[in-house]
């Protein structure tokens, strides 16, 4: 197969040719095949190529909340957002805490192939914070597990966290922490602030993400390990992260695009009103400051990736009073329009940048051999081909994912994903499942 007419991250004009899934030749002008078969020449229209996006934290919700989410529609999901692997979080029912759940996953990955599924193991049983889970099965199985994170809850025990930590050094592990003091955080439902404080809505303060990030950063250093911070949201905690970074701990950290782009104002003023659930999510949505910090952080490095956070709910758990609904945002179909927007149209990172932020860099944190690689000759033909121009309404009824809880319903965003190649095979064509 030749994909014409791609510019590899916005450079020039140029041809592709993939064989047995790598990239065979990359240079402009190549000649397609005589064959006449169908599949043979792909029209890049002009379209960015880009590593495929690599996804570090997705909820697909199978096992136990089909009805939220499926492998198959989570994977379908991903693919149209230009994704070739995502990482499925361990907050499914029964929990990824054992070597049977992360292989149940995995396989239904590979069964429906839309992209590459690696699960996420508990750091403990059930996701309560007493015991550590079997770390080390869950390493050995079929699945080689190496992220381990209780996300959605935090291990909040610094003991059990150091244990974690020590424990994933012999495999090259990753302990992903959600940073939730659970006692600051008691009935909170919005960002601390101005805005909680009109709405008379209990606050969910600042200090009890970074607290943890702190205490997680020195425990880190501590025993030699590797600490990655899932959806920062303050500028505290980036100043934080910087200075563990300058003191060359292994330390990363992830932004979500909701955070890039959205401040608790909308929860007062949204185009339907206040207390919109849509915008409830962990963590909250925070300040124009917060905002600001983290699109600077993202750009120097400080924050290393760009991770959906993909949590889709069912209707009837967003649409319903405040205080009753379920936190979290769908993602992954609006991720690099929401980049784009908040960071590339304003000058922050070019493609180079969102490639690494968005592929290479969780590609590696994650240890996901076949992901993340450049663009080359001899690499795997993992392949997303974006169109920056033009700006598209969202509308959640056209999304692949089983739910549509996204905060950008009526919202123009920049851009859409043109094609995504898994290993040569197209999985998504002229914006559309193959």
């Amino acid at each position: 197969m030749i994909i014409k007419n791609v510019r590899v991250l916005g450079g020039e004009p140029v041809d592709i040719r993939v064989q047995d899934g790598l990239i065979a030749e990359i240079a402009p002008g190549l000649a397609g095949s005589d064959t006449g078969g169908a599949g043979d020449v792909v029209d890049g229209g002009g379209a960015v190529a880009l590593p495929g996006l690599v996804d570090l934290h997705t909820h697909l919700r199978e096992p136990g909340r089909e009805d939220a989410e499926t492998v198959q529609t989570g994977t379908q999901s991903a693919a149209r957002g230009g994704y070739t692997a995502v990482h499925a979080m361990a907050n499914t029912s029964p929990v990824a805490d054992t070597a049977g759940v992360v292989e149940q996953v995995w396989r239904l990955g590979r069964e429906y192939g839309h992209c590459d599924v690696q699960p996420v193991g508990a750091v403990t049983v059930g996701l309560e914070g007493r015991q550590l889970a079997e770390l080390g099965a869950m390493a050995d199985s079929a699945a080689r597990v190496r992220v381990f994170s209780d996300d959605g809850k935090c291990v909040s025990d610094a003991v059990l966290m150091r244990r974690a930590l020590e424990y994933v050094k012999a495999f090259d592990g990753v302990v992903a922490q959600h940073a939730q003091e659970p006692r600051l955080t008691e009935g909170a439902q919005m960002n601390e602030g101005v805005v909680s404080g009109r709405l008379g809505l209990t606050g969910w303060p600042a200090v009890a993400e970074e607290a943890i990030i702190a205490r997680d950063c020195l425990l880190a250093a501590h025993v030699g390990s590797r600490l990655h911070v899932c959806h920062v949201s303050t500028a505290g905690s980036v100043e934080i992260i910087r200075w563990a970074k300058s003191k060359g701990w292994n330390v990363t950290a992830e932004v979500t695009p909701h955070h890039l782009l959205l401040t608790d104002e909308l929860v007062a003023d949204s185009p339907v009103g206040a207390y919109n659930p849509i915008y409830k999510v962990n963590p909250p949505l925070r300040t124009r400051a917060d905002v600001e910090a983290l699109r600077a952080a993202l750009a120097d490095g400080t924050i290393d990736i760009v991770a959906t956070d993909h949590a889709p709910h069912p209707v009837e758990d967003k649409e319903t009073e405040w205080s009753a609904a379920a936190m979290g945002m769908v993602g992954l179909e609006t991720a690099l329009s929401v980049v784009q927007e908040a960071m590339v149209d304003t000058g922050l990172l070019d493609w180079a940048g969102v490639a690494d932020r968005m592929s290479a860099a969780p590609a590696s944190i994650g240890r996901l051999p076949g992901h993340g690689q450049p663009i080359a000759v001899g690499a795997p033909a993992n392949l997303t081909l974006y169109d920056p121009s033009g700006r598209t309404p969202v509308d959640p009824a056209a999304f692949a994912s089983k739910s549509r809880n996204t905060p950008y319903e009526g919202m123009t965003l920049p851009g859409r994903v043109v094609a995504t190649f898994l290993r040569g095979r197209a999985t998504v064509l002229e914006g559309k499942l193959t």
